[in-house]
């Protein structure tokens, strides 16, 4: 308390103020006080004077300290407030602080006073930052959810607005081939490479889209049929180069039922199932891809496991491979959101995911999520 401290007591008797300065003089706190003993003068003081800390004594002739704590509290003022009276029962004391003053000293234990009123002040200070910051935060929350709306909006409006023109194209794609074999333009490998370009453009938007619904949407639980699911990541994939190619194994060993939430699990093994295609090795004559679901723990968990002996991961970018828009290479396929958005999907399942590669010759993915059985 370096700076003057301003202080308004509400006292009848000039004697009991002046033994309350000597108190405080005494301890080397510096302050300029006001005394006044009726309620108008009191109430004005608080506007006039502006005090730092209230000083009250409990009975007055016309007032008393119950009516001076509620008249700051109406006028929502933050002031420190310590009644200074004489013997007091523990019901009255106790009361006292119910009502919202800080503390109570006894006139006949008036060496408590300095310590009453630095805590006062400092318990005032740090409530005033607390909610300084909780106004902080909740204008940032406000702001974040303002921020969240506008980008839910933008990330529909885009794609809506790019997958709309898309489809019209693959369409437009699918009747020159027609025509092209028809007449035999030769175009086919040409229109086959828009059609594939066209094809990573609406998968790229939408892993955007997933990615917006994964962080807004709550888990919505249903029972899930593993093989089911996974049969139908495979047909939406079927445009993807060498899919025919590769030789597709699914297996499932659950032994209950198995609930999660099915759009997220299904982004997750569309991600992955499309990765093992695009980086299939083409130099291989037999290609593989291989889903395992097995329950484990108890039947607490299940255990997915997407395994291809495909170009395999280099060790250098093992670590590296979940951060948003990663690319091996310029050469790499995609925009490089896929096993971000796995990642970012696996956290709002409480699930996990690892990885094990040989370079050149497989890799396998292994993905636990909990069955999240209903109550």
């Amino acid at each position: 308390m370096n700076e003057e401290l301003k202080i308004l007591m509400l006292e009848d008797v000039p004697e009991d103020a002046e033994l309350l300065e000597r108190v405080l003089k005494k301890e080397k706190i510096s302050f300029t006080a006001l005394r006044v003993d009726e309620r108008a003068k009191y109430t004005e003081a608080l506007i006039s004077f502006a005090p730092d800390v209230i000083l009250s004594d409990h009975s007055l002739p016309q007032f008393n300290s119950v009516e001076a704590l509620e008249i700051i509290q109406s006028m929502k003022l933050d002031i420190p407030f310590i009644v200074v009276t004489g013997s007091v029962s523990e019901e009255f004391a106790v009361n006292c602080i119910k009502r919202g003053a800080d503390d109570y000293v006894l006139k006949s234990n008036l060496s408590r006073l300095p310590v009453a009123i630095k805590f006062s002040l400092m318990q005032h200070d740090m409530q005033r930052k607390r909610k300084q910051d909780e106004e902080s935060l909740r204008r940032q929350n406000e702001e974040l959810i303002k921020i969240n709306r506008e980008l839910d909006s933008f990330v529909y409006s885009v794609s809506h607005n790019l997958r709309s023109p898309l489809a019209s194209v693959l369409g437009l794609v699918h009747v020159a081939k027609l025509e092209d074999q028809k007449y035999n333009f030769n175009f086919s490998p040409y229109l086959s490479m828009i059609e594939q370009s066209v094809n990573r453009l609406d998968e790229t938007i939408k892993e955007i889209l997933d990615y917006s619904r994964n962080a807004r949407n709550p888990l919505t639980l249903s029972p899930i049929n593993m093989e089911k699911l996974v049969k139908e990541c495979f047909d939406r994939i079927k445009y993807l180069d060498r899919y025919a190619d590769i030789i597709k194994t699914i297996h499932v060993k659950l032994d209950v039922p198995f609930y999660s939430d099915q759009y997220r699990l299904s982004t997750i093994l569309q991600s992955l199932i499309s990765n093992s295609i695009l980086y299939c090795d083409e130099k291989k004559v037999k290609k593989t891809l291989r889903i395992e679901a097995k329950s484990i723990d108890h039947d607490s968990k299940i255990r997915i496991t997407v395994k291809d002996n495909g170009i395999g991961i280099d060790n250098e970018y093992i670590h590296t491979i979940y951060n948003m828009f990663f690319r091996a290479t310029d050469e790499s396929k995609g925009a490089g959101l896929g096993l971000y958005i796995v990642k970012e999907t696996l956290q709002k399942l409480n699930g996990t995911i690892s990885v094990e590669s040989t370079l050149g010759v497989e890799t396998t993915f292994t993905v636990v999520v909990p069955n999240v059985k209903p109550i």
